[in-house]
């Protein structure tokens, strides 16, 4: 026991330091992939050092719990990857402590470090979720002449939407420019055309200088005292050049943290779960609102066929009610064109009403599944750290290569594929194509077979990368055929008995010509023979034992023509032939699912045509072995 305690510390010692070296290269890798997304941001807005400080800071803590999965896979791979290419794995092994009993002490770190992610989710990550948006979006306010978009509309600027169809980042200047200025209501709006322009800030950074060249100005004067404003709706203005003043504040100044608030990433799992009942009793009282307004949109039951409709037509005429038919053919050609103009707009009009509140229902779901994405993802991402120890640990054993080289390349691969199916579960259980459990631990189930099956080969000392081993199964599952090599031996202590091989030879000639006159091997057998019916070819089992006894008998000569006629005989198949697989459950099974059956059906034809031709040229070469050994 004392031996275990010591051979613990060493091994916990050993993992520690390099967890702690390869966190923070974890840590640097995410946060510089984290600042490429927002560099645009950054660069060219005039920001002291302490709101940098703040945000790398924010960053950094924002990080901390997607860094504590790759940074203990990377370590548990080195750790015992260096374990094993020093030959201290096979020595902890060879004092009868197997690879579990050497993991215990890592065990209890790897789930302290996943308390620890979960503490950071809780406490610290939503604080540093708010914090970071809010500096991001202040971020963006600052400075917007350097971050107009093409092609798009921007309304970082209070009261203005500009769009712009190109910039010259050099010049900055913009081209094709559509400005529109809200100055009161939605009806009291300016509209500005130009063909290029300039948006610069002031010295005293309160206000944004727009030189504009070539354009018109329209901008609508319903709500000025102008007398004849039913004669004059708005005014126009044609200029070459014109400058124009917005109000806009360019100092660094935080956005209200308000609106952060309801974010799902701002928020521990209890204050998801309790926003969760009010989100989802909102929901459900807007659902039910909208379709009590939805009900009143059609006067007739859509479901109704033309013939019930023409049924109740005629049961409303028969109660006396007017038939709405019959009232729109009384009327004239210009009212009729009225009353369809009319229902066109109200269809319209009811239309694009169920569009907005169907946008607006897709949105209150969107956020009720962000905040159950968020409180899954908390404890799945605490899973993961524990996940990525039972594969970094046992591939290290395995692999015995210690170092940055071989560790690296498996790690990235690893996490690559974390990352793809944690991303795109997350993605699709957003955009409500999957479930939201579903899609939050899609990647936590893939990964969870694997460290499964890594620990159980490395526990019990299996080969799981050798090349000969998955080389040979693949042989077996295409079919592939295998060449002998018999080449003279040096040493030969016993000369084979010529004598004795050639009648040996002699007796499976004529066995294989009884053999393909009664089974007849290029016809095609009963398919519920087949699948169905258990049973070796133990006939050819017989052969291919007694043929390869003659041939490791005269694989003793000194003979080179022996030797390379030796060569020439077939490796015989002597199961493909009969059925697919030996265990019979299986067999059965295949022969049920048809597509399969059909395939594996035609590969053991496949086989069958081989078997005829692999036993025609053992019939062609053992003759001529004859021959040679009676000369």
């Amino acid at each position: 026991m004392f031996r275990i305690k010591r051979l613990d510390i060493f091994i916990a010692k050993q993992f520690g330091l390099l967890f702690v070296a390869t966190f923070f290269i974890c840590q640097f890798v995410l946060m510089m992939q984290f600042l490429w997304r927002y560099i645009d941001d950054l660069i060219g807005k005039g920001l002291t050092m302490d709101v940098l400080a703040q945000f790398f800071w924010y960053m950094a803590l924002m990080l901390v719990p997607q860094a504590f999965p790759l940074a203990i896979l990377l370590s548990s791979l080195i750790t015992y990857g260096n374990l094993g290419e020093s030959s201290e794995l096979t020595a902890i092994k060879a004092a009868g402590i197997s690879l579990l009993q050497s993991m215990r002490s890592l065990i209890i770190i790897v789930l302290l470090v996943a308390g620890a992610s979960v503490y950071f989710q809780e406490k610290i990550g939503p604080d540093a979720n708010k914090n970071l948006a809010q500096l991001l979006v202040s971020m963006k306010q600052k400075s917007p002449e350097l971050e107009i978009p093409e092609g798009v509309f921007y309304d970082g600027i209070p009261g203005t939407n500009l769009y712009v169809q190109r910039k010259d980042i050099q010049t900055g200047m913009l081209y094709g420019m559509m400005i529109y200025r809200q100055t009161g209501s939605y009806e009291d709006q300016a509209i500005i055309l130009a063909d290029s322009g300039m948006l610069q800030s002031t010295a005293e950074k309160k206000h944004l200088l727009l030189t504009l060249w070539s354009g018109e100005w329209f901008e609508n004067m319903k709500q000025q005292d102008l007398g004849g404003a039913a004669e004059v709706p708005y005014r126009r203005e044609t200029f070459a050049y014109k400058q124009v003043l917005l109000d806009f504040d360019g100092d660094f100044n935080l956005a209200d943290a308000s609106n952060f608030s309801s974010n799902a990433k701002a928020k521990s799992s209890r204050q998801i779960l309790h926003d969760l009942d009010s989100i989802r009793h909102s929901n459900d009282s807007i659902g039910h609102q909208f379709y009590r307004e939805g009900k009143g949109y059609s006067f007739t039951d859509p479901r109704l066929s033309r013939e019930d409709s023409t049924r109740l037509a005629l049961e409303e005429q028969q109660k006396g009610l007017p038939n709405l038919d019959s009232l729109y053919q009384q009327l004239s050609t210009e009212e009729k064109r009225e009353v369809t103009k009319t229902a066109a707009r109200q269809a319209q009009s009811a239309s694009n009403d169920v569009l907005m509140k169907s946008d607006y229902a897709k949105f209150l779901h969107r956020q009720e599944r962000l905040h159950l994405l968020e409180v899954i993802g908390k404890f799945t991402l605490a899973l993961s750290c524990i996940i990525f120890f039972f594969i970094g640990a046992p591939l290290g054993a395995i692999i015995r290569k210690g170092g940055l080289g071989v560790p690296v390349i498996i790690s990235v691969l690893v996490f690559i594929v974390y990352y793809i199916f944690d991303n795109s579960g997350y993605r699709m259980a957003r955009d409500d194509n999957w479930t939201v459990w579903f899609g939050r631990s899609i990647a936590t189930a893939v990964l969870t077979p694997l460290a499964v099956f890594f620990t159980y080969k490395a526990n019990n000392d299996s080969a799981v990368f050798n090349i000969d081993a998955y080389r040979l199964l693949l042989r077996r599952m295409l079919g592939l055929r295998q060449k002998r090599n018999i080449s003279g031996k040096e040493v030969i202590i016993n000369d084979p008995d010529y004598a004795r091989d050639a009648l040996l030879l002699g007796d499976i000639n004529t066995e294989i010509d009884a053999y393909s006159q009664e089974h007849r091997l290029l016809r095609w057998p009963n398919y519920f023979k087949v699948f169905f019916r258990p049973g070796d070819d133990r006939q050819i089992i017989d052969i291919d034992e007694r043929l390869e006894n003659v041939i490791d008998d005269l694989a003793n000569t000194r003979d080179r023509q022996v030797l390379h006629l030796l060569n020439q005989y077939p490796v015989l198949a002597t199961h493909a032939h009969t059925r697919p697989f030996r265990r019979r459950w299986l067999n059965a099974v295949i022969g049920i699912i048809l597509p399969l059956g059909i395939f594996f059906y035609i590969r053991m034809l496949r086989f069958r045509l081989r078997l005829y031709k692999d036993l025609k040229t053992i019939e062609k070469t053992s003759t001529a072995l004859i021959e040679n050994m009676k000369e």
